[in-house]
């Protein structure tokens, strides 16, 4: 059986909602605890700063109660949300995306961009490496000079841009 076809429940619809609903609820009392921080009440000249946050985040921790509670109280055991088929799919997107947000602070945007778009037409496309080589870098080259040459907006530069004299 392929990967993309494995029909197993990598996480269930009622986890999912919880999980999710749990999620909103800390968001919702972020927004609340430093809008209230702010100032969340009204003033002789009108509101505070965090007088309309404030009220949003208690409702968006209203409303996630509320889905907290109907999804425990569902009868949605056994349900799949996810298989593990298609979770393996969206994860051979997201983790390599998140790789290369992490190495765009680390060595500028251009190498990893070169990475990113080379390995993803290696790996999910099937490409010649020497597709991928060239439109990988054709692609940072076009930026760069789009952006740091034409539009003299610099973008983030690592350690090899300085090696070239470019940074």
């Amino acid at each position: 059986m392929s990967e993309a076809n494995d029909k197993r429940a990598a996480l269930g619809e009622k986890t999912a909602e919880l999980v999710i609903a749990g999620f909103t609820f800390v968001l919702g009392a972020i927004v609340a605890f430093d809008s209230w921080r702010l100032g969340a009440r009204w003033v002789e000249d009108g509101p505070q700063t965090g007088y309309f946050p404030f009220y949003v985040g208690l409702i968006i921790c209203f409303a996630s109660i509320v889905n907290f509670v109907t999804a425990l109280l569902a009868g949605k055991k056994g349900r799949a949300f996810v298989k593990v088929g298609q979770l393996k799919l969206v994860l051979s997107v997201l983790v390599p995306s998140a790789v290369y947000v992490g190495l765009v602070g680390w060595l500028g945007i251009y190498v990893p961009s070169i990475l990113y778009i080379a390995s993803f037409m290696l790996w999910l496309g099937k490409y010649p490496w020497w597709k991928a080589l060239l439109v990988s870098v054709g692609t940072s080259v076009f930026f760069y000079s789009v952006f740091e040459l034409w539009f003299q907006v610099p973008l983030p530069k690592g350690p090899i841009e300085s090696l070239l004299g470019i940074a």
